[in-house]
């Protein structure tokens, strides 16, 4: 399903231009348990609602950002850059 997703930096944009980086998760420490690991790189939370995502502008600026999207209706709330996220 195709929708707009706005870029910080170029603005609003058709989502086929960007990249899926998948949810935003806490990385574990470098030293934690095989089973941490696990959880984050394959474990998938998958929210009905508000989900706080990566994405990257692969057919524009060719940076990382961060949004918050409502996946049952794909509406993009919120775009910013990672340090100006709010959780």
């Amino acid at each position: 399903m195709a929708f707009l997703l706005r870029c910080p930096n170029c603005g609003e944009r058709n989502v086929w231009e960007f990249r899926f980086g998948g949810e935003m998760t806490a990385r574990p420490k470098p030293d934690a348990p095989e089973r941490e690991w696990t959880a984050y790189f394959y474990d998938r939370r998958n929210v009905a609602g508000d989900q706080h995502e990566w994405w990257y502008h692969t057919f524009g600026c060719r940076k990382w950002f961060q949004a918050v999207r409502d996946t049952m209706t794909n509406e993009v709330r919120e775009t910013s850059w990672p340090e100006e996220v709010h959780a």
